[in-house]
């Protein structure tokens, strides 16, 4: 049966939103679970440690584990690590939703099953993202990221009014059992449908394919980025900007109270004004599809993010409004920071090892949020407040603009395809098998 592949198949649209949709519903499934749980963990304990904690036991997973997730992204049929990694999540929610029922949970099986969904979602995301660049023609990954970015953005405003309905009309046991709905949602066309698998190098001339093992996979994918200098340039310099941006969502309540002394109302409109800086920014990426030259676009949306984070410091006590124009400009340069830039990954890197530098991304990236949080508690305090946003979106503007003149970055799409000119040896990743025409799968992540 016929396959979609990035070449442009005409009819890959329709198929695309059909699991895009699943893939939406679950998120939404996804954010419910994750309120419900804060607010049990809240109402319960009133710690910020065991919330911290929970923050911390929810990253963990991806970080140690998704530099060895990649290997097996790359050599399994990436369409059923989806569905198993999707059921094994919402069966663990499950089991979470048995115990709240019978009035049986306790915190440890809440860190228990944050730890089990995270390790899904090590497993679910690198195999989502990699599959899309087989799937979407590459034309269209740049709209496509855009289009993702505008649902997270609808997300942020949508789940947290709606899981506070939920939590206030429904028993947490309730609430869970919404996700398991969503889930079979998400998982139920990826049983109908089959993913293409990645075009593997051929051997050297005159010499044998052998099948590789895992480890030989692993060192790899190592190899592949840190031999290739715009890759390896981009990925630290995406590290390097989460390290100074992730703070700025977590000292916001100090910096409204603080320094504005306002409440939670106004808190409410700075998280409010992000998310429709997203989904605006979405919208216009989606239809416009940026500049020629993606780096082009994601450079630019970086600079747009450090001048929103300035802004926000900058904002004196009596211009609140302000803060909130920062809000939407960082919501807003967000898109094309990573829509691009994902769009980048897609097509530039080889489809046989998108999900190893996938997953080496999203490792990097997500340790960096606890890194700087230990960091920007302390300055803050003994600096103010306002210092890590005012030194933060300087240090992104000036990082991002010498990255402008860093020739391997501003031609990694360019050098993508031809920087390893030599073969390497066959892979020994099983050849997955199409039942049925593959539609495409958004690279939205539970």
């Amino acid at each position: 049966m016929s396959q979609v592949s990035g070449s442009g198949e005409p009819r890959w649209a329709p198929r695309f939103f059909l699991i895009w949709g699943g893939q939406a519903l679950s998120l939404l499934g996804s954010s419910l679970v994750q309120f419900a749980l804060v607010w049990w963990m809240t109402r319960e304990t009133g710690s910020a440690t065991v919330l911290a904690s929970a923050t911390l036991v929810a990253l963990l997973p991806q970080i140690v584990l998704g530099p060895f997730i990649g290997p097996l992204v790359d050599r399994l049929d990436r369409r059923r690590i989806m569905i198993v990694s999707d059921s094994a999540i919402a069966l663990a929610t499950g089991v979470l939703m048995l115990l709240f029922a019978l009035g049986r949970a306790e915190l440890w099986h809440v860190f228990a099953i944050l730890a089990v969904r995270s390790l899904g979602g090590a497993f679910h995301g690198p195999a989502m993202a990699a599959s899309t660049s087989l799937l979407v023609p590459e034309e269209h990954l740049a709209r496509v990221g855009g289009l993702n970015q505008t649902l997270h953005g609808v997300m942020n405003i949508v789940s947290p009014p709606l899981g506070a309905l939920l939590v206030m009309v429904l028993p947490t046991h309730g609430v869970l059992a919404i996700d398991l709905a969503t889930a079979a949602l998400a998982v139920a066309p990826l049983l109908f449908v089959s993913i293409p698998p990645p075009p593997r190098k051929a051997a050297a001339p005159g010499s044998a394919a052998r099948p590789t093992g895992y480890l030989h996979d692993l060192k790899a994918g190592l190899a592949y980025v840190v031999k290739w200098p715009g890759l390896f340039a981009v990925i630290l310099l995406a590290m390097l900007l989460n390290f100074l941006i992730a703070p700025a969502g977590s000292l916001m309540p100090l910096l409204v109270t603080g320094s504005f002394g306002k409440g939670a109302l106004e808190l409410a409109w700075t998280e409010t004004l992000m998310g429709a800086g997203v989904i605006s920014g979405g919208l216009v990426l989606s239809a416009w599809g940026g500049f020629r030259k993606r780096i082009a676009t994601s450079l630019a949306g970086i600079v747009g993010i450090g001048a929103g984070i300035f802004l926000m410091g900058f904002a004196p006590a009596s211009a609140f409004w302000l803060l909130l124009a920062g809000c939407f400009l960082t919501g807003f340069a967000q898109v094309f920071a990573n829509g691009p830039l994902n769009a980048i990954f897609q097509s530039a890197v080889d489809k046989d090892m998108q999900g190893r530098v996938f997953s080496l991304l999203g490792a990097g990236a997500t340790a960096m949020m606890p890194l700087s949080l230990l960091a920007a508690g302390p300055i803050s305090d003994l600096l103010g407040i306002r210092t890590w946003y005012l030194a933060g979106g300087v240090v992104c503007v000036a990082v991002t603009l010498v990255a402008a003149t860093v020739p391997a970055i501003m031609k990694i799409e360019e050098n993508g395809h031809g920087k390893n000119d030599a073969p390497l040896p066959a892979s020994g990743a099983p050849e997955s098998q199409p039942i049925a025409p593959a539609p495409e799968t958004a690279p939205v992540s539970r």
